[in-house]
């Protein structure tokens, strides 16, 4: 534990992932305690898969609704065999291909797993993740781990440890481990497998496209509400400051329309004209670099105590074809529902 130089409250701790952080993380969940470790795609706060109560907690700290399920994380297929009675020959291909990465496959839950690791879901959804500091974690506690993003429910997912460390600032016990930023920036593509053709239910960096060429047949439906993949409410990823998504040639008019005391942030472009007393934080123009950056370009604008947030179109003016933002364009939509 740390305690805050401002409150003198204690904070939750984050250490370095050497190797006795990892063994006191590993040692942690056996003992019923959650987590906080970095992946490739965001942070996740979790706990072991089979301890009912631990997965409880992970509920609570996060508020998260008891109907959303989560992330089984494990080291391999094979640790992915352990919580399926059904491992279709798709999955084996979409493993090969993926894993270790950013690609989440549901299939059948195994009659072993408990009811609160998949929200009272007859399915799981599994991932086997790529980041040295989660692979490691995965390899010392010796079995997988579930973890949703370590945020607070419907808040911007977290990229770096601080972020955790922001949203459980009142958590003294939490450890989190830091892996530094996270490379992709937005969560796994999630594939559902229980359906006669398979179902792209997140969409993630692993495109639909990479998908189909693997397995031929997918479908890749737009959905707006629980399902049995996290992530897919209306309203999700968002920051506290009122935001929507704006045209780029819309930045003028959108500033016009503030009114008085009114001050706003930007999301855009470096050529983007943005005068006091707004404000600009530039984002990269191509689909991979934005998605890097959009959860802490999201924070950041927050923390900047604008009273709007208009994030202009990345997807209207990047140089990458449609497909690659559309995970981007996902996020802002959830980020920017009311």
């Amino acid at each position: 534990m740390s305690m805050s130089p401002m409150t003198g409250r204690m904070m939750a701790s984050i250490r370095e992932p050497d190797d006795d952080a990892i063994r006191d993380a590993a040692a942690r969940l056996r003992r019923g305690d959650v987590v906080a470790f970095p992946t490739e795609t965001v942070y996740g706060i979790g706990a072991s898969t089979f301890d009912a109560a631990a997965i409880r907690r992970v509920y609570a700290l996060k508020g998260r609704p008891d109907d959303n399920p989560l992330i089984a994380h494990v080291a391999d297929a094979d640790g992915a065999a352990r919580l399926t009675d059904a491992w279709p020959v798709a999955a084996t291909a979409l493993a090969a291909a993926f894993w270790p990465g950013p690609l989440t496959i549901i299939v059948p839950r195994a009659a072993g797993v408990p009811d609160a690791s998949t929200a009272g879901r007859a399915t799981i959804a599994i991932r086997c993740p790529r980041h040295d500091v989660a692979r490691r974690l995965l390899g010392a506690f010796g079995g997988p781990i579930s973890a949703p993003s370590a945020n607070r429910s419907g808040h911007v997912s977290p990229t770096t440890a601080a972020h955790v460390a922001s949203d459980f600032a009142d958590v003294a016990t939490l450890l989190i481990l830091d892996g530094g930023p996270c490379a992709l920036g937005i969560e796994s593509t999630v594939v559902d497998l229980t359906t006669p053709t398979a179902r792209v239910l997140r969409p993630g960096t692993v495109t639909v496209s990479a998908v189909r060429a693997v397995l031929g047949a997918v479908e890749a439906p737009e959905i707006v509400g629980p399902s049995p993949s996290p992530g897919t409410r209306s309203r999700h990823y968002a920051p506290h400051t009122p935001a929507r998504v704006i045209a780029p040639a819309g930045v003028a008019s959108a500033l016009a329309s503030c009114g008085a005391g009114e001050r706003a942030v930007v999301l855009g472009p470096a050529g983007a004209r943005v005068e006091a007393p707004h404000q600009l934080i530039v984002m990269p123009v191509d689909a991979a670099g934005y998605a890097a950056a959009l959860y802490e370009g999201l924070r950041q604008a927050d923390a900047r105590g604008g009273t709007v947030l208009f994030i202009v179109d990345p997807s209207a003016a990047g140089d990458d074809d449609e497909e690659s933002w559309r995970a981007v364009r996902d996020r802002l939509r959830r980020a920017t529902t009311a």
